[in-house]
């Protein structure tokens, strides 16, 4: 059997404020004809994701046989809760969650997906959700010729140039990484070694669980999750910056992403999360 890294050796080689209600359903918009817009020209488009609500990604963990369910990737805030979002703490593991999905192929075109279940989501320390689809990473090809992206396991630089595609708006984002912060602290919810972005990648709502890609490859090294928007402290939608020290920077205008290389301590060897493995640096 074919493994995923020998398509992860090929890949290589070859809103964002935090919880905005989104403007409009997205599905219901992508009912009409797709156009390419001045914004998605130049970006690599296969495999990105539209929710209803939200941006996404088809990912693969490197590894992953081509022959497992597939995965989509987006925030752990786009995920429906009751009562709203997840809870400080609250963590989700092999939930059912059917959801109808659009992904998008070279040519721009989306294609229906459907999720089944949640394998993890969160909103304690990142904002992450992992969605499991009803196709196989084959299926999906054989169909629509879409390949998934990698996952990258290893923790992204600082300085790197990066893009943020966005399959809600079908537009992408070009900038580097500025830095990394110990916490930014957002209403009740607090998030921990954030990605900062310098000026470029100016994304809005919407943009919420965009990849974050290193630029000229198919490796994702985070995700898009929020961005201070009015200069308020550590408010919704203004999230603040805390240091070691417990000192607070207020960033109006900066946006921000959350790590996802750390999900690889959490994953048995069959690719399933066990919150209780040996180093597993996800919340449970």
């Amino acid at each position: 059997m074919k493994t995923f890294l020998v398509l992860a050796l090929a890949l290589v080689s070859s809103a964002a404020m935090a919880f905005p209600v989104a403007p409009f359903n997205a599905l219901e918009r992508s009912n009409l004809k797709s156009i390419q817009s001045f914004e998605a020209r130049g970006y690599d488009f296969e495999g990105i994701v539209k929710l209803s609500n939200c941006s996404g990604s088809l990912v693969a963990f490197n590894g992953m046989p081509l022959s497992a369910k597939a995965i989509m990737m987006t925030n752990g805030h786009c995920v429906s809760a009751p009562g709203g979002f997840l809870k400080p703490g609250e963590v989700w593991v092999n939930r059912a969650a059917p959801r109808s999905l659009k992904l998008y192929d070279v040519n721009f075109k989306l294609h229906n997906i459907q999720a089944t279940k949640i394998l993890f989501a969160t909103m304690t320390n990142t904002d992450v959700a992992f969605y499991e689809l009803t196709e196989s990473y084959n299926e999906i090809f054989a169909r629509t010729k879409v390949r998934p992206f990698l996952l990258d396991s290893a923790r992204p630089l600082e300085g790197v140039s990066i893009d943020i595609i966005s399959g809600y708006w079908d537009r992408g984002y070009s900038c580097e990484i500025d830095g990394f912060v110990f916490q930014i602290r957002e209403a009740d919810w607090t998030f921990t070694d954030s990605i900062r972005y310098t000026a470029g990648c100016d994304t809005i709502g919407g943009t919420s669980g965009s990849p974050i890609i290193a630029r000229g490859e198919r490796r994702v090294i985070g995700i898009n999750n929020t961005s201070n928007e009015s200069g308020r402290r550590c408010t919704m939608n203004n999230p603040c910056e805390v240091d070691q020290a417990g000192q607070v920077e207020v960033r109006k205008g900066v946006r921000y992403g959350q790590q996802t290389y750390n999900v690889y301590t959490c994953l048995t060897p069959d690719f399933r999360f066990d919150l209780n493995r040996n180093g597993c640096q996800l919340p449970r």
